[in-house]
């Protein structure tokens, strides 16, 4: 089993997202909070640039989910 990321807790994206029906949705959560792609979630190195959560929008591969409708 994959280790989970230690900020699912408090991920916007992970809360609004977890139960989409969105393949690319949980292609990205599979990856990216419970997958080999932890490292490089673009959400966690936004949080420590910042100090504060991105938007909830904001997906671990650093795009917005607005762009995928587009």
């Amino acid at each position: 089993m994959s280790q989970e990321c230690d900020l699912l807790g408090t991920c916007g994206f992970f809360k609004k997202y977890k139960s989409s029906n969105e393949l690319a949705c949980q292609g990205f959560i599979q990856q990216y909070c419970k997958g080999p792609k932890q490292g490089q979630c673009k959400r966690k190195a936004y949080r420590q640039q910042h100090g504060a959560p991105p938007p909830d929008e904001m997906m671990p591969s650093g795009q917005m989910m607005s762009s995928l409708k587009a």
